[in-house]
């Protein structure tokens, strides 16, 4: 035998590695098919998310015009439209209501494919994107943020579930890519997409995920940047606050509006007492008229302001960090109320960019207290702060507002700011609101499994009480039987 037939390696030996090489995470079939779906599906989300924008700005264009034509069409067109969505979405389209964050953390905490399946359906996800371009149509004070992570994470979780991967914990990845891709994408914010995935969707950090969450929101962000190109969301800021008097500024910021966003949320949570259980009574016995109601006091309170308090509020926010708003000085206060008329109309929208422009009008007051301090630099920590109140996630409410004003002078402020609000919040809300919401779902769905299962135990027993033709009758005792003649 040669030296080289001394130094081969037997067959069996290379056909081994070669089986080792496939089954490794870099060369599995289905870890690369489980990668391309997720790839194509962060396409299809980053798609989505412009889309959906572009529909957005256009439904609120043709609304915005025609008010300003005539501002009294409000009176009719808003509460009819809040009738309509309320009535839309008593059946089927149900779990389209709010915003669609707690949706899509319900499905993530609930591993039930019958649970997931109702509430990120492609038909859910369509119905969702498409009733809140209505609630747009007719000037609700809602934002399309919140719609996108719902929809981010339908796409992706039909995505996977059409193409086997079913399984709860699979299933959960992509539903948990899905919602970080559509945050991203809706607010061109990659990093925001990510921190928001951890903080708020899932609660903690899966090393496994790391990559995934990054892919997928890499996509969808480069599908946005492809599209739209590289912009910030309200525009470049060049704003400081440097340390000293200052700082006062984060101080009260972080209090006002962090116990603004904690009332907020502590409004829109449902509850059986109090006054919260009597608006939910309320709504409770004629949906479709106190959705109607709902509307006409949106549009009674923008009779109080010059420039209405419907849509998103994006341009009042703008206007007052550019320093150059006419809006009217209790624009902060209105818009708030606005946003909680919409909200409990339960009609389809988010909270995300009308809780920016609340945060925008209530430092707008509060720049007038603080002489010496930049006003823009007040609106955008009172931003961050109402947004770390509302939803008592500061670190994603910090990296939002970094993100979209493109400015990284004022990290250590906001992040200050935002860990205030997000302890000034809890005096109002224990919980952060949509963690509170999320549960309530999963609360309705235990109830109505155990509902079911009560019903099913009642059949069993009224089976059992029937007689089964097919036993045989009991033997009869002759000792028990008269036997005297008749």
């Amino acid at each position: 035998m040669s030296e080289f037939d001394e130094d081969a390696q037997p067959p069996s030996s290379v056909t081994g590695r070669f089986h080792r090489l496939a089954r490794s995470e870099l060369f599995s079939p289905v870890q690369w098919r489980r990668r391309v779906l997720f790839w194509g599906g962060a396409v299809l989300v980053g798609l989505a998310a412009i889309g959906f924008a572009q529909a957005a700005d256009w439904a609120f264009n043709v609304f915005h015009g025609v008010v300003t034509h005539n501002r009294f069409w409000a009176f009719l067109i808003t509460p009819v439209m809040f009738a309509l969505l309320a009535w839309l979405t008593e059946g089927a389209l149900r779990p389209t209501r709010g915003s669609g964050i707690p949706q899509a953390i319900a499905a993530l905490k609930v591993e039930d494919e019958g649970f997931r399946q109702s509430l990120l359906s492609l038909r859910v996800a369509i119905g969702k994107m498409a009733l809140t371009l209505a609630a747009l149509l007719g000037g609700a004070s809602v934002g399309r943020e919140g719609p996108t992570v719902h929809v981010g994470a339908g796409l992706l979780y039909t995505l996977g579930r059409r193409f086997g991967f079913d399984e709860p914990a699979a299933a959960g990845r992509f539903i948990l890519a899905g919602s970080a891709a559509g945050l991203a994408a809706a607010f061109n914010t990659p990093l925001a997409g990510i921190v928001f995935a951890i903080e708020e969707m899932s609660g903690s950090f899966e090393h496994r995920m790391s990559g995934i969450l990054l892919t997928a929101v890499f996509i969808a962000g480069l599908v946005s940047l492809g599209i739209l190109g590289n912009y910030a969301y309200f525009g470049h800021f060049n704003i400081g606050l440097p340390l000293g008097k200052a700082w006062w500024a984060v101080l009260a910021t972080g209090l006002v509006c962090g116990l603004a966003g904690g009332l907020f949320a502590r409004l829109i949570l449902p509850s059986e007492t109090g006054f919260r259980g009597f608006i939910g009574r309320l709504r409770a016995r004629q949906p479709v008229l106190f959705a109607a109601a709902c509307g006409l006091a949106l549009v009674l309170l923008s009779q109080l302001t010059n420039t209405g308090l419907y849509g998103t509020g994006y341009a009042q926010a703008k206007d007052i960090l550019q320093g150059h708003s006419n809006t009217v000085t209790s624009f902060g206060v209105l818009k708030f109320l606005g946003n909680v008329a919409s909200y409990w109309a339960g009609i389809p929208g988010g909270i995300f960019s009308p809780a920016l422009a609340v945060g925008a009008g209530l430092g707008n007051n509060l720049s007038t207290i603080l002489p010496g301090v930049d006003p823009s630099a007040v609106a955008l920590l009172a931003m961050a702060a109402y947004l770390a109140g509302v939803t008592q996630a500061p670190l994603t409410a910090t990296v939002i507002s970094m993100e979209l004003t493109d400015n990284q002078q004022m990290v250590l402020p906001i992040m200050a700011t935002c860990l205030i609000a997000r302890a000034a919040s809890s005096l109002f809300s224990r919980k952060p609101v949509y963690r509170e919401l999320a549960d309530k779902l999963i609360h309705g769905y235990e109830l109505e499994l155990a509902r079911r299962a009560a019903e099913e135990t009642q059949q069993d027993d009224e089976q059992a009480l029937v007689e089964d033709p097919a036993t045989p009758p009991l033997p009869i005792d002759p000792s028990s039987t008269d036997h005297r003649p008749s």
